[in-house]
């Protein structure tokens, strides 16, 4: 896959790492992963909590 300088940058800014360093080692990847699946996790309860508060 072909990294865009924007995403190279979104990358170093949100993870402190670039794609070669991210690819290079399993246990930087396996940090990226496990931030986005917290980051995920926690984005889900804000929109379940803004949709509960819509519908009272």
């Amino acid at each position: 896959m072909k990294y865009t300088p924007e995403m190279e940058k979104a990358m170093e800014q949100s993870h402190g790492m670039n794609f070669a360093e991210y690819e290079r080692k399993f246990s930087n990847r396996m940090k990226v992963e496990q931030k986005r699946e917290r980051d995920y996790e926690i984005s889900k309860k804000v929109v379940a909590e803004a949709t509960s508060q819509m519908h009272k």
